[in-house]
């Protein structure tokens, strides 16, 4: 743990960021995190401050919480909101709006939960889960295997949640793509067991991603930036791994960077942690170096416990970041997205660069409770 007693120039986060027409006026990123104080969808006033507290404490990007896509079997709770409808969407042209006027970028996370969807939940309770092969991460029967439309259904949806963003006002979209999700689950073999075109090796299970990717693309402006949410780990399963070897890596980005992917937000638990073996470079590191995409890092930046132990109840004390300083010296990653230190404290970036880390609200886990 590094001396809050002695704490380093952040001069290194203090960069602005730009890709096509966003710019960050630095390098700090908040990271998605589902909050579910959006009743029957609909981010409200409370949503909009929580997001504009932590613009107006530092933050140059704020990612939002996931965000659910117009499709029926898209989400499992009615408190998570979604980007569809009039009524949501106009919650949302005011979350952005209130974002920028204090000098924020803000993109709002597309999400499609897939087959983990909780049978019988809201918003759709009639709905059945689907994914690649009605299996679900662990291939165990679930919902039910995609059909051509179901797919084309999908691919739209992202893509007309996209064109919505940059219709409303945001400066870009992240595709979550990551954690055992629709879209990972494609790329997961254990739950792609298809034999048409999107399963089999890793390039074809790559295809469900790399078009919708494309569908978003040709939705959005020139200007408009794609971010790509991915990650090795799924939910409960934090040995998995999707690429083994920075070969198989490279297999994995490249039909998605050449689909229009801007940045890759590589999700990993413990951002210090090397990726593979002979290398200190961790997930983001690999993913720039074989992409040549910038890239976000993530993982329990300015704290000492991962962020599943505050699901049961751990709170976590305020570290330094050092090494992310190193790290982000080298130009290993080109931002860092933080997590539950916001959530601690909104003005965590500002303490963070002028050097007053000392001053850190550290994180309990009773804060998940409101949104504050």
């Amino acid at each position: 743990m590094t001396d809050m007693t002695n704490p380093r120039n952040a001069d290194t986060l203090a960069r602005p960021f730009t890709v096509r027409g966003l710019t960050s006026r630095n390098r700090i990123a908040m990271a998605p995190m589902t909050r579910n104080f959006s009743p029957g969808g609909v981010p409200g006033r409370d949503v909009a401050d929580y997001y504009t507290r932590r613009a107006a404490g530092g933050v140059g990007l704020i990612i939002t919480e996931g965000t659910y896509i117009d499709h029926e079997s898209a989400g499992t709770s009615d408190r998570v909101p979604r980007f569809h409808g009039q009524d949501a969407l106009a919650g949302w042209a005011d979350v952005a709006d209130s974002v920028h006027r204090v000098g924020g970028a803000i993109i709002p996370q597309l999400w499609h939960v897939g087959v983990t969807r909780t049978e019988g939940a809201p918003p759709v309770v009639d709905a059945e889960p689907v994914g690649p092969s009605g299996v679900s991460l662990a291939g165990e029967p679930k919902g039910r295997a995609m059909t051509r439309k179901d797919l084309d259904d999908v691919i739209g949806a992202f893509a007309d949640a996209a064109a919505a963003a940059e219709r409303i006002g945001f400066d870009g979209v992240e595709l979550h793509g990551a954690h055992g999700y629709l879209i990972d689950q494609f790329l997961w073999a254990g739950s792609n067991r298809r034999t048409d075109a999107y399963g089999g090796d890793i390039v074809a299970r790559t295809r469900f991603a790399a078009e919708i990717v494309a569908a978003c693309r040709a939705a959005v402006s020139d200007a408009f930036p794609l971010f790509f949410r991915m990650s090795q780990w799924k939910m409960n399963t934090y040995d998995a791994k999707l690429a083994r070897t920075p070969g198989e890596l490279d297999t994995l980005l490249t039909p998605l960077a050449e689909a229009g992917v801007d940045v890759f937000h590589a999700s990993t638990r413990r951002y210090w942690l090397p990726e593979f073996d002979d290398s200190d470079l961790n997930l983001a590191g690999w993913v720039k170096k074989i992409s040549g995409r910038p890239t976000v890092t993530v993982g329990s930046v300015g704290l000492d416990g991962e962020f599943s132990g505050a699901f049961r109840g751990n709170d976590s004390a305020v570290t330094g970041i050092d090494d992310l300083l190193d790290r982000m010296e080298r130009d290993e990653f080109d931002m860092v997205a933080v997590g539950r230190a916001l959530i601690a404290d909104p003005e965590w970036p500002r303490k963070t660069l002028r050097g007053s880390t000392e001053d850190i609200a550290p994180f309990a886990a009773e804060m998940l409770k409101s949104l504050r």
